[in-house]
């Protein structure tokens, strides 16, 4: 069995360069792939297409990509709780494509199958449907939509062994596992990195086929985007 383990987070993201598509798991601060994230920060890298269900809040998670003009393109179906977001794609400064959040799934998942397109009816009649084929199928319209073309997806999981089978853990189980195998190379942090044979088979959401560099990632703070408590009586 191949062993893709890397050492560090300097090796996971080697030949991560300018101008490319990145995928990042996550949906809003969950489940996001902190180390990676870091790790582009330090990097430098710039002109990035970032595909993402959102991008976190200003000072977190794909947030800090914004602060540095590192992401000239966010494709996403959810602006969040992030100002800078906001305020980028309105000033121009930033281009934007969102897109329905179901098809933003299904085009992560299409290109994990290696399914080049697929028809949906999300979008139809509206501008996201605007210089796209249409199609009726048993009298419903239909939009078609391509799997997404990305250089790195980096996702993040609970556990994995050193093969790269990944199981996810609550709601981290959101945009990760369809983004595993969906892109050239899949970046896979873990917070328990086990031997290979100590996973339960059938426990394994993602098998290792789809993830070519694995590692323990480290200090995660998972922050929660918006918390709601009950005041006290």
């Amino acid at each position: 069995m191949i062993n893709k383990k890397v050492a560090n987070i300097s090796e996971a993201l080697q030949g991560v360069t300018d101008n490319m598509t990145l995928m990042v798991g996550g949906f809003g601060l969950s489940g996001i792939p902190e180390n990676a994230i870091a790790e582009l920060v330090n990097l430098g890298v710039k002109g990035l297409t970032c595909i993402s269900n959102n991008a976190g809040v200003d000072d977190f998670g794909l947030g800090l990509l914004l602060q540095n003009r590192q992401i000239k393109k966010m494709i996403s179906s959810y602006v969040g709780e992030n100002d800078e977001f906001e305020r980028q794609m309105l000033s121009g400064e930033l281009e934007v494509e969102l897109i329905p959040q179901g098809t933003l799934a299904e085009r992560c998942r299409a290109a994990q199958a290696g399914i080049p397109a697929f028809y949906t009816p999300a979008g139809y009649g509206t501008e996201v449907a605007e210089g796209k084929e249409s199609r009726e199928f048993n009298g419903k319209m239909y939009i078609l939509e391509h799997a997404f073309k990305a250089d790195f997806a980096f996702v993040k999981a609970w556990k994995g062994d050193e093969a790269g089978n990944l199981i996810f853990k609550g709601t981290a189980r959101n945009f990760n596992p369809v983004m595993c195998g969906a892109a050239k190379i899949t970046v896979a942090e873990v917070e328990e990195l086990v031997p290979l044979g100590e996973l339960d088979p059938n426990q394994i959401h993602i098998p290792g086929i789809f993830v070519q560099r694995i590692l323990k990632g480290e200090r995660y703070e998972k922050r929660i985007e918006q918390r709601t408590v009950r005041q006290r009586s």
